[in-house]
This record gives structure tokens, sequence and C-alpha cells, in this order.
């Protein structure tokens, strides 16, 4: 039976990251909403509280029911979670007076409590909460404090709850990998099985128990997400696995033909299907975003389905979902407004009838990564920066035409090509190429030009929820503006995206 932490969601910002950084322990934990969590069972060790963008004192803030938690499991509440505990057991919590964001150190720690092993005094902690704890409820005790916080710490002395008002999962509090180990390995006793191997083991295991002798199909798109868990599948169920891959017509220059080429060296059974000149008859027209991702994911679907009957028997049908989706999909207040359609299959049509399995629902991006390497998987699957299921139907601002995806697919080309040449692809999380729609002024030679306008993007991310724009070597950008406006005709301008997300977003559309 898998160990784990369970973490119970308040709809902290952080969140996310607490499991990060509690996975980076090699031990396995899950995300979910305070007000639906399953019964623990014997293979939870512990549970986290996060933070919350809520007060304690708030009508409507958010009261778990922890009569199956506290007192039989070790219990550590983070921010909010420390202010629920002892606001809700007989303590009292109050608006600040005093300034309680940004890094703080701590001035008192109690040695002898077992979340605070071998972190001293004067280490640096990060607080971000108005609220805070005035008095604590009858039988806890202080255990670490700051010169303007008092209870910055808490231990209940007669179970292992404890609570703490700043975050140990961000960078800034520089010893909260050493409290979460503390917590998680020395408290809950976790052993620090969950590896990329052990990972693997487990689901081939699986899915192959799972599947037994049926057909799965997938959709391939030459990421790293699709090709772990098609080689998951492979191991699992080996020849009845079909894997499809679908050129919408809106993929970068020459990558139909070399995805099918790398893939070749997989050992996959993959299907070739051009589709393009559907795909651009359907968005011709069409201008705006939402409308375009729409028409673009219903369109695949429609390849994908006239495909897939081809396969006798096929019965399952595999996904590249991973775990960022699925808690998106249980998040605290529902499912968040939406930016932009998610770009995987998505809703599957009822008329499909096939049943889904997605080996990665588990992991974060870098862990599909990290486990990618433990299955042998080539650096340049690895490697090779996320793109959109779009594609570059949504880096062509306004109407799709064939003539504008050939000037962008020319000067997209040049760019990547030339960060690849620089050394500074793989420093780079994503680069795209996006065609605006709009026309500049230019000079070439004698001749006035009135032509096309790209902006170059490239940012610096884990998992593509936050992004901070790439600060590249002038000295790089001239070179690639210049070799765009010479080599592709249509293009006399470049511009270069410095947004970061949020409050933009990667992509423009």
């Amino acid at each position: 039976m898998q160990e784990k932490i369970l973490i119970l969601d308040f709809g902290s910002q952080y969140t996310q990251l607490i499991a990060r950084r509690v996975r980076e322990l090699n031990v396995y934990c899950e995300i979910h909403p305070y007000h639906h969590f399953p019964a623990p069972d014997a293979s939870v060790k512990g549970v986290i509280l996060s933070g919350s963008p809520f007060s304690v004192r708030d009508e409507k803030a958010p009261r778990p029911d922890l009569s199956a938690i506290k007192g039989k499991l070790p219990l550590l509440g983070v921010c909010y979670g420390a202010q629920y505990l002892a606001h809700h057991f007989g303590g009292e919590v109050k608006a600040s007076n005093s300034r309680e964001y940004g890094r703080a150190n701590l001035s008192f720690v109690d040695g002898g409590c077992p979340l605070f092993r071998s972190i001293g005094e004067r280490s640096q902690v990060w607080m971000s909460h108005g609220d805070t704890i005035e008095r604590l409820p009858a039988g806890y005790a202080v255990t670490a404090s700051t010169p303007d916080v008092k209870y910055a710490a808490y231990q209940l002395e007669d179970e292992p709850t404890f609570g703490i008002q700043f975050h140990p999962e961000v960078y800034h509090t520089t010893e909260g990998s050493v409290l979460l180990k503390n917590f998680v390995v020395g408290i809950c006793g976790c052993k620090q099985e969950w590896t990329p191997d052990s990972f693997i083991e487990s689901t081939v295991g699986e899915l192959a128990d799972r599947i037994g002798n049926d057909r799965v199909i997938l959709g391939l798109s030459g990421g790293v997400d699709s090709t772990v868990a098609a080689l998951l599948l492979h191991r699992a169920i080996g020849p009845n696995l079909t894997c499809i891959f679908v050129d919408n017509g809106l993929l970068r220059k020459g990558e139909y033909s070399s995805v099918l080429e790398n893939y070749q060296e997989l050992g996959l059974h993959v299907i070739g299907v051009e589709a393009g000149e559907l795909f651009l008859s359907r968005l011709a027209g069409v201008e705006e975003p939402e409308q375009k991702r729409k028409i673009i994911g219903n369109t695949f679907i429609d390849v994908f389905d006239a495909k897939s009957r081809e396969i006798a028997d096929a019965r399952w049908l595999a996904q590249g979902t991973i775990y960022p989706d699925v808690i998106e999909s249980l998040s605290v207040n529902g499912p968040s407004q939406t930016i932009k359609s998610h770009h995987n299959v998505g809703g599957l049509p009822e008329y499909m009838k096939l049943k889904v399995v997605e080996p990665l629902r588990l992991l974060f991006k870098d862990e599909v990564r990290r486990v990618g390497r433990s299955l042998g998987l080539a650096d340049k699957f690895l490697r090779r920066h996320p793109f959109p299921g779009p594609g570059l139907g949504i880096r062509i601002l306004g109407e799709v035409t064939r003539e504008k995806v050939r000037l962008l697919q020319e000067a997209d080309a040049i760019y990547i090509s030339s960060l690849q040449e620089a050394g500074l692809y793989d420093s780079v999380w994503q680069a795209a190429t996006i065609l605006l729609p709009v026309r500049s002024v230019g000079v070439m030679g004698d001749e006035r030009t009135y032509e096309n306008v790209v902006a170059l993007r490239a940012v610096e991310s884990t998992d593509g929820m936050t992004a901070d724009w790439c600060h590249l070597p002038y000295e790089f950008l001239a070179k690639v503006s210049n070799r765009i406006i010479n080599n592709v005709r249509g293009i006399n301008r470049v511009v270069y995206d410095i947004s970061s997300k949020p409050p933009a977003t990667i992509e423009w559309e």
C-alpha cells in the first residue's frame, strides 16, 4: 500500500507548492478540497492544512470537519490552517496590528519540538497573513516566535498536532524543506520510497491489471506527457497499444515527419494522419480565439474518432492528463473561470464509447520528465518545450490562413534553431513566435515595405502555472531579428514580449 500525506486545500495559491515540496522528499501526497476528502485509511501517514485567502473570522470561512484526523494522525496547520486550529479549539485570532507579510527571522525556537529539529534561531521564514493568533487554546504551547509574531508556531502538548503561521513551502523560508522533512519523515514516519522507479513499477502493474487484453488508442502530440504515457502503456500492454499522431496543419515546420521518425526509435505502433486541409478549411474566416480553439478541438476529435474506428476492438482512450489538470477540476471553489479551453481531448463525446485511462494523472510536469528519464527516454523528448494542442492556430492572432501558417513556421524555425545553436534552448521552459494582426512600414534596400510583425516569447517556469519572461541576451535577440527579417519575405519587424504570468498568459490566445 502506497503511504501518503493528505493536503487539505483551503484555496491558497501555495497549496500546489506544498505538494511539490513533499514530493521532493520522495513521499507521495494528494491534494483534496477541505470539504471533500477521503476518509483516512492505513495508507495516510499525516495531514497538512493549507493556507487560504479567507480569514478564520469571516462568515464564509472554510470550516473542515477534522474529527477523523485530529488526535488520530499527525497534523500540521500552515498559516490559515494554524489559525483555524487555534480559533476553532478555543484560542483567539484577530486582525494583526503589525506587518506580517514578507521575510522575518525567528527570535525563539523550542529546540525540543520535533518540528524544529535542526532549525536554529534567526532562521528566515516567509509570512503572508493579515490575521494573527492572539491567544492559544489550553494545552497548546508556543514553539517558535519572531520579533512581531509571538505565536509563529505551536504544538498541542498531548498529540502530534502542530501549527505554523509562516509558509515553509516557499523559497524565502530558508529551512522550510527541513521543517517539512521533520514533519513528513520524522513525525509521520514516511519511508521516502516514492521514486520514479517505484511509480513506474506500480503504474505498469496497475495498467496491466486494469486493461487486461483490451486494445488502447492514444493520441500522441510529440510532447513529453503523451510520450511518457505511451511508454508506460507500452510496457504494460505491449502491442495492444495503438498511437495516433494527427497533423492538423498547425505544427512547427517539418514537425510531422520528424516526430514520426523519432517515435520509430521507441518501438511504438504509431499511425500518422495528415488532416491539415480539413482544419484550415474549418478555420477560414474565424478570428475569435475561443472559437478557434473549439474548432481545432472538435476537428481533432472528428479526425481522431474516424481513425480510431479503423482499429478493431479498441476499448480504451489514453490521455496525457497530469496532476494540475486533476486539481483544477476538484478545486475548492469548483472549476475556475474559463480563461482558455483546455487543449487536450477533454470531454469525450459519448458516441466514441471508450473508457478513459490516464497514466500520468498523479504527476506534476517536472515529475513526468523524471519518470521519462527513468524509462530511458532520450533528451530530445524530455527537453522538448511544451507546445499547445491548437498549435500555431493560437499563435496567429486573427484569422488563420495557409500563407500565415507558412510565414509563422519559417520565423518560428529560425527562432527555435537559433536558441539551440546559442545553447539557450534548455534554459528556456517555453519559446514561441506569434504572428500579430498588424503591419508596419519598413525599408529594405531602397524600397518601402509594409509587412507583418512577429513577437518572440520565451519564459521560465516549472509547470506553466506561473512564468517569468526570460532575459535573453540583446546580442542574441538582435541576431534572431535580423535572420527572420532577412530570410522570411513578408515579415519586416520583430518585437520581444517581456510580460510575466500573471498577469499575462504564456500564449497570446
